[in-house]
């Protein structure tokens, strides 16, 4: 067996693989040359690719409605991105595009719902699926955005005491409702149940006594949101089956009542030996719908899904440069970068998310294992374990050699931003790097602009006071 970096990704993944290839010896990121960008900007900085989000969300559009049609489901199928997890402008507007329709969380984001329509960005007819808890500023945005003629806004239950502050607001508009099932948690959870939503058992009996006699509001939707994803596993499908039992039940007893909402969403590529059969799943969903409406005697609901990580993962990521290696003991070997993994990746050392991570150059090296630092002071402030607890390995190196080892963490568009702060206060006041944002022309060449510089001092020090 060969010992190089290469060699060691072609033999133990297909390689290249959709969004990685070499060009020159250097890594490039769906068609993008990252040596350029690195030779234009510098490191550290964060980029994001938009064509994959259109290209994401055709993907699951087009698998739907495939599925749908061969199975003879007579419901429709909606698209909403879920803008939580990422809220940058570029990036919703580049999902607007592709005609989704928007799942919002929080009170601020029916300002930008507000915002998006007054730049002409969407219209009034765009569904948008209200979900989180509903703090009274959420519940009052929600009614004036519904007077203001968004006859297509869904509320999401999420308590059995949001309705009776609903009802309590003044307002002419009927409302669209929906309930979110509290689903039972997988079994190494900390939890039994989660605390979002209402407990299944109590549903009925809460629509019987608040919902069916109300001229206020009509049941629309039957959420349940599964926090690990959808995924092939028996637990999976057993909560899907909780709720398609207590759809048809709601149902039978509620001619409104037309939508499901599969909330949670589909799992993005984290390896390079990442395997997951979209088409499958989707298909197993849908028959599996069909089959108990078919049973029962009921209409199939029509579908709703809130893709966010889905949408936007796989187009983010941020370029390092090692700084420094250090060779702690005869075993452990760590290579410095110049952020913070804390800061830059925080799903990374809060939840133990992983992120493919590739070097940018030296393929053409040996490799060994290696642990890689953050600058901060923070002892958890490192990276050293792939997916399925596989240790890290990256090219090897002489220190004087002249071209720095830069290393790269891909798929990262999802809410690291958000987790993080952007823009915001850093640890060890780290500065937030630079942001890049990648698009194509008409033609299909690669643009790319500075969103923001990486963070300045003045920045910082107006947001501590000191200016």
């Amino acid at each position: 067996m060969k010992n190089t970096y290469f060699d060691l990704i072609e033999q133990s993944y297909y390689f290249p693989q959709e969004g990685f290839d070499l060009k020159n010896g250097y890594l490039t990121f769906h068609g993008v040359s990252l040596k350029h960008l690195i030779d234009k900007y510098g490191t550290p900085f964060r980029f994001i690719y938009l064509p994959k989000i259109g290209d994401q969300i055709k993907k699951a559009r087009n698998l739907f409605n495939r599925s749908i049609k061969n199975n003879n489901y007579r419901g429709k199928y909606f698209y909403c991105y879920c803008t939580k997890c990422n809220h940058f402008q570029h990036v919703i507007n580049e999902a607007l595009k592709h005609k989704v329709n928007i799942e919002t969380s929080s009170s601020f984001d029916i300002d930008l719902v507000l915002h998006l329509h007054k730049e002409k960005k969407i219209s009034k007819n765009l569904t948008i699926v209200h979900n989180g808890y509903k703090t009274d500023d959420y519940l009052q945005k929600i009614v004036k955005l519904a007077e203001a003629g968004f006859n297509n806004s869904i509320i999401v239950l999420d308590s059995l005491h949001e309705l009776d502050r609903l009802l309590a607001l003044e307002s002419k508009v009927k409302h669209k409702i929906g309930l979110r099932m509290a689903i039972n948690e997988e079994a190494q959870s900390a939890y039994y149940t989660s605390r979002l939503g209402i407990p299944g058992t109590e549903i009925m009996k809460y629509y019987q006594e608040k919902i069916v006699d109300s001229e206020r509001v009509e049941l629309k939707m039957l959420h349940f949101f599964v926090d690990s994803g959808i995924k092939d596993t028996p637990y999976y499908w057993g909560e899907f089956q909780k709720a398609m039992k207590l759809f048809v039940e709601l149902k039978k007893a509620c001619s409104t009542l037309d939508s499901l909402n599969l909330g949670g969403g589909f799992p993005i590529r984290n390896h390079l030996g990442f395997e997951y059969n979209y088409e499958y799943m989707i298909n197993e969903i849908i028959s599996n719908i069909k089959n108990v409406c078919d049973d029962e005697g009921v209409m199939e609901p029509n579908l709703y899904t809130e893709f966010g990580k889905y949408t936007v993962g796989e187009s983010g990521a941020i370029i390092f440069q090692v700084l420094e290696q250090k060779q702690q003991n005869d075993a452990e070997k760590w290579l410095i970068i110049n952020n913070s993994l804390m800061n830059t990746i925080p799903d990374a050392w809060s939840i133990q998310e992983k992120f493919i991570l590739l070097p940018v150059n030296k393929w053409d090296h040996e490799y060994a294992r290696a642990n890689i630092g953050g600058i901060s002071c923070d002892h958890s402030d490192y990276y050293n374990s792939e997916d399925f607890n596989q240790e890290v390995l990256l090219p090897t190196y002489k220190d004087d050699e002249k071209e720095p080892l830069y290393i790269g963490f891909f798929h990262t568009g999802a809410y690291q931003d958000s987790v993080s702060g952007y823009g915001g206060i850093k640890h060890c006041l780290i500065p937030s790097p630079m942001h890049v944002i990648i698009d194509r022309d008409d033609k299909g060449n690669i643009v790319d602009t500075v969103y923001r510089e990486e963070q300045s001092v003045s920045e910082m020090l107006t947001i501590l006071g000191y200016k």
